[in-house]
């Protein structure tokens, strides 16, 4: 699996962070970087309180505990 990870923070306080992730099915890692900005703004747009400041691709950790 590849996924999109993103720092997003609140607009009213900017202090406030957390990390998001979007799973995708296996696909080349260039495609989910051609395909993130799109994927963000969508996300964006559901989350009108919260400001990206960063995102990257890269593979799924299949060890981690994220539902």
């Amino acid at each position: 699996m590849i996924e999109l990870v993103f720092l997003v923070c609140l607009s009213t306080a900017p202090q406030e962070c957390k990390t998001e992730h979007l799973l995708f099915a296996d696909m080349p890692v260039m495609a989910c970087m051609n395909g993130a900005p799109g994927q963000l703004a969508m996300w964006s747009e559901g989350h009108p309180n919260w400001r990206i400041k960063r995102w990257s691709c890269g593979r799924s950790d299949p060890n981690s505990s994220r539902i």
